[in-house]
This record gives C-alpha cells, sequence and structure tokens, in this order.
C-alpha cells in the first residue's frame, strides 16, 4: 500500500477519489500523461487495495476503498503511539538527568 502511495501521480488520483468516485478519464484529465498509464497506476492502486473499478458499458468508474486506508491509518497511529512513549521516556530521562547535574551530584 505505501509503495502504491509513494507515487505523486497515484496520490493525486487517490486524492481525487476522497471527492468521490470518478471515470478514468477524469482522473487522467489533470495528469500529463496517456489513458493506458494512468490504466497502469490504477492497477497499482487497485491490487494494494485502495481502488476499486467498475466497467458500466465503455465507462470504468473507480472509487476509493476507505477501509484500506484506514487498515493504513490504524497501523501509522500505532507506530506513533509508540515513538511518543520512548520520547517520552527520553525526556524524563534527560529531565532526571538535567536535575542532577543542577545538583552537583554525578549523573
Amino acid at each position: 500500500m505505501f509503495q502504491a502511495l509513494a507515487d505523486p501521480n497515484r496520490r493525486q488520483m487517490v486524492q481525487r477519489l476522497c471527492e468521490g468516485p470518478a471515470s478514468v478519464s477524469e482522473l487522467a484529465r489533470p495528469l500529463e500523461m496517456t489513458l493506458s498509464a494512468v490504466v497502469q497506476h490504477l492497477s497499482v492502486l487497485e491490487a494494494a487495495g485502495l481502488v476499486r473499478s467498475q466497467k458500466i458499458g465503455r465507462v470504468r468508474t473507480c472509487r476509493l476503498d476507505t477501509q484500506a486506508l484506514r487498515a493504513a491509518e490504524g497501523w501509522i497511529s500505532e507506530r506513533r503511539a509508540l515513538w511518543e512513549r520512548r520520547f517520552d521516556r527520553l525526556g524524563a530521562l534527560l529531565a532526571e538527568q538535567d536535575g542532577t547535574l543542577e545538583t552537583g551530584e554525578k549523573a
């Protein structure tokens, strides 16, 4: 999923899909690439579980799969909480050492 989101063009497509479903043509309009390149990028997003598409007649409509984004958000939140706890412990340790140094005691 993160590899799929590493590309700025795919992030732009995801951003557009946050506003609602869009056809491949609508997604391609602001991008400077061919329709076939857009389809390849969409294939990467679909393989990552971020986008689902449905073809009705000649129009392929893409939708964002918000559940996949929630899973990524949960993973990032867990990492953030872990690092915040570590930084809090480091801050407490540094404050303790700073207090020890101020009183003249050896650390």
